[in-house]
């Protein structure tokens, strides 16, 4: 099963239903082909990024969750992606800000990264996992890439949407506005 690693804050934003969209630019590994939403289907795999307290708009005393001490992974969450989206202009991408906690200039460093200024957005749908996903660590779980493979759900895991439909398709209709 393919799982896309994000910030830990930003995986709770997404459970909470305080976000609808991910932005990427994509990882060191992501080759010349750069990044992009190769899935549809997928969890999400929280990362520990212990400098993505700064890197967002939160109060500088939020916590990081910590790591499991058993040192094994827990995936709660499941997206689907109903559409993407290239942002090539700075202004759309300065509007999107609402529709996210990341600082501004941690959007533009990304935005400006290469010669070809964008960001890839994902429109998602959010679900929580019925029972979490439970692994243990690996090597090949590291690294600065977007998609690793991870074990299966084991049968019986139900998937429950985090918001309800007509808060689902209002936030979409919004963010649609705004591109």
């Amino acid at each position: 099963m393919f799982a896309f690693k994000e910030w830990t804050l930003i995986c709770a934003a997404l459970a909470r239903g305080e976000q609808s969209i991910i932005l990427r630019k994509g990882g060191i590994a992501e080759g010349r082909a750069g990044f992009r939403f190769q899935h549809a289907d997928f969890l999400l795999f929280p990362t520990l990024f212990h400098e993505q307290v700064s890197k967002l708009r939160l109060p500088a005393d939020t916590p990081l969750p910590a790591a499991r001490a058993d040192g094994q992974h827990e995936i709660t969450l499941a997206a689907h992606v109903e559409w993407t989206a290239d942002v090539t202009d700075w202004d759309k991408v300065c509007a999107l800000e609402p529709h996210h906690p990341w600082t501004r200039a941690e959007i533009e460093k990304r935005f400006r990264q290469d010669d070809t200024p964008a960001v890839s957005l994902a429109f998602v749908r959010i679900s929580a996992l019925s029972t979490p996903l439970v692994f243990p660590d690996s090597p090949k779980y590291g690294g600065c890439r977007s998609w690793i493979e991870v074990p299966d759900l084991s049968g019986g895991t139900t998937l429950t949407p985090v918001l309800d439909d007509a808060t689902h398709a209002a936030r979409e209709a919004a963010i649609r506005a705004l591109l």
